[in-house]
C-alpha cells in the first residue's frame, strides 16, 4: 500500500468511523450541526444516498489508515457548482492533513465533475480551518451574521469560494 494521502469512496466498513466523528460535539459545532446521529441512521443515510449523484463522500486515508471524512454536497450539474466540506478525525488533527485532502477535492471536483466553483460554509472562530481554505485558494465572500446557534451562542458563518478557472491556473 502506498504511503500517500489520497480520497477513496467511502464505504460500508467505514460507516464505524464516521459514525465516531459525527457524534464528537467538537467537531459537529464546527458543522454547525448537533452530534446526535445513531448508527441505525447513519446506515439508512448510506443506503439511500448511494446513487445520489448530488453528493460524493470520501474518506481521507493514508497507508489503509482513516484519517477523515470529506464531502461534496449538493452538487448542481446546471450551475455547476457544490459546498465542499471536510473533518479531520480528531487523533490525526494538526498533522497537515486538512490541506493536501482539500486540494484533493478540489482536483476532484474541478477535474473529474468539471464543477465551476466550490463553496463553504465556516465558522468565523474558526481560524485554523480559514487559514486551510484560503491556502488551498477559497476566498471570503460573505459574512452570514448569527446565522448558527451552537452550544447557546449565535455564530457567523463565512461563505467561501473558489472558481476552477483560478485552480487551474495555479495548479
Amino acid at each position: 500500500m502506498t504511503n500517500k494521502l489520497r480520497l477513496r469512496v467511502m464505504e460500508k466498513e467505514d460507516l464505524p468511523f464516521v459514525h465516531n466523528m459525527f457524534n464528537n460535539p467538537a467537531i459537529m459545532d464546527y458543522w454547525f450541526e448537533e452530534a446526535y446521529l445513531s448508527y441505525a441512521q447513519l446506515q439508512e443515510k448510506f443506503s439511500k444516498n448511494m446513487d445520489d449523484e448530488r453528493q460524493r463522500h470520501f474518506i481521507l486515508d493514508k497507508s489503509g489508515e482513516r484519517l477523515g471524512f470529506v464531502a461534496l454536497y449538493s452538487i448542481d450539474p446546471r450551475h455547476r457548482n457544490a459546498e465542499y466540506a471536510i473533518m479531520i478525525d480528531p487523533d490525526h488533527q494538526g498533522n497537515g492533513y486538512a490541506t493536501p485532502a482539500t486540494r484533493c477535492a478540489m482536483d476532484y471536483a474541478f477535474n473529474v465533475l468539471n464543477l465551476h466553483k466550490l463553496y463553504l460554509y465556516v465558522d468565523r472562530e474558526n481560524e485554523k480551518a480559514m487559514h486551510v481554505y484560503k491556502k488551498a485558494g477559497f476566498k471570503k465572500e460573505a459574512v452570514l451574521k448569527e446565522a448558527f446557534f451552537v452550544s447557546g451562542v449565535y455564530h457567523d458563518a463565512v461563505i467561501m469560494s473558489v472558481f476552477q478557472r483560478d485552480y487551474l491556473k495555479v495548479e
